[in-house]
């Protein structure tokens, strides 16, 4: 399967989804966005244990594509039709990245705006090279955040920094995204597809049936009180208890050897 604005590579146990629509900085068409969710699917045909998402070009991506939201407004008639069917599918395709049980790194380059910014925060990890930045744009052009922002800001920075970027609108440096912990890492541009693939090969050798776990019980760690959590924690170590992988690695500790996860 190809895709008309997204390259999609497997290498090993890991995928590369990279917006492909350089000349527009990624902006989030409906084409990219069907093309995005139909990717993450893939993974998971595919096997994958580990997935990066990325943008080719000079930008990560620049969010939602306001020339596409210029021609559906004029051929709806309603300055609001941009936000009801395509905003509902760039929404899917965030619960998707959240839901499917591998690990998600954003390689960050270059410009990353608007729902660009909160793609990169659905994904478990963000490397982002020392010459992006991040712009939570919305208010701007007289708009609120989508694609989960407010929900992955706020947890990510604390209400205050959350609060600060979504009603200024300024640009956030590389360096200062990794001070208030909006990102894991930071490396030189060159290194930046380097680096994150050293990270999502790591994860992708991995006990990856625990990773998703741990993907679930976070997601969920949002909304559930202790009690709950707890009762979550403890279903889910059941799961993992009964695996193959963790019969795997109490034999590798005892042999002192590297654990052969399977990902079962």
């Amino acid at each position: 399967m190809s895709f008309e604005t997204v390259e999609y590579n497997l290498n090993g146990a890991v995928a590369t989804i990279a917006m492909n629509r350089p000349d527009a900085l990624n902006a989030l068409s409906m084409q990219l966005t069907l093309d995005l969710g139909a990717a993450v699917k893939r993974t998971v045909a595919d096997g994958a244990r580990a997935a990066i998402l990325t943008g080719n070009g000079r930008g990560f991506c620049a969010g939602g594509d306001l020339r596409e939201m210029q021609a559906m407004w004029e051929k709806e008639g309603r300055m609001e039709a941009f936000v009801e069917a395509p905003l509902g599918a760039l929404h899917e395709v965030i619960r998707s990245i959240r839901e499917t049980p591998i690990p998600f790194v954003a390689a960050v380059n270059g410009v990353c705006a608007g729902a660009g910014v909160n793609f990169a925060l659905a994904c478990d990890l963000v490397v982002a090279a020392e010459d992006a930045s991040f712009r939570e744009a919305f208010v701007r052009i007289g708009l609120v955040p989508d694609c989960g922002g407010t929900f992955f800001l706020p947890r990510a920075v604390g209400e205050k920094i959350a609060a600060e970027l979504f009603m200024t609108g300024d640009a956030v440096s590389a360096g200062r995204a990794l001070q208030i912990g909006m990102i894991n890492r930071v490396v030189p541009p060159e290194n930046l597809m380097t680096v994150t693939g050293e990270i999502a090969a790591k994860l992708a050798i991995g006990p990856t049936a625990s990773l998703g776990r741990i993907k679930r019980m976070m997601n969920a760690s949002f909304s559930n009180d202790l009690a709950a959590q707890l009762a979550l924690e403890h279903e889910c170590q059941i799961e993992a208890g009964k695996g193959e992988d963790f019969k795997e690695g109490v034999t590798a500790f005892f042999e002192k050897r590297p654990p052969n996860f399977q990902g079962k």
